[in-house]
């Protein structure tokens, strides 16, 4: 299995990130640390199942991984990398638009305040 590129990556987290369900697992992950299905069940009104589906689908988007199991429990903790992925790809894509939005102030200076050699009309 090859690895994802970033805008793989970055879609593979906003998917996983459109549900309000697996930000408030991320939200708690990110607030007290790892934690297992259980713990995370009984601090949020959901389900030891939902919370179970819901962590196999932010594993899948690499956001999450598994610890080494304590006995029977396996904490979860978060994965910083596909965030950070998703944050670049925006920044890329954010920089893009400062870019044309720059050209356009100055294209549109330009018509404005025309210079003695463009010639006034």
């Amino acid at each position: 299995m090859r690895p994802p590129d970033s805008q793989e990556q970055a879609v593979a987290v906003f998917a996983a990130l459109i549900d309000p369900t697996r930000r408030a697992l991320l939200n708690e992950l990110a607030r007290a640390g790892p934690a297992t299905v259980t713990d995370l069940a009984r601090r949020l009104p959901i389900s030891r199942q939902a919370v179970a589906k819901h962590l196999d689908q932010l594993a899948e988007a690499g956001l999450i991984s598994s610890g080494e199991p304590v006995g029977r429990r396996h904490p979860y903790r978060l994965e910083p990398a596909p965030i950070r992925t998703a944050q670049t790809w925006l920044a890329a894509l954010a920089n893009r638009w400062d870019d044309r939005l720059t050209a356009l102030e100055r294209a549109l200076d330009a018509t404005a305040n025309p210079t003695p050699d463009q010639g006034a009309t």
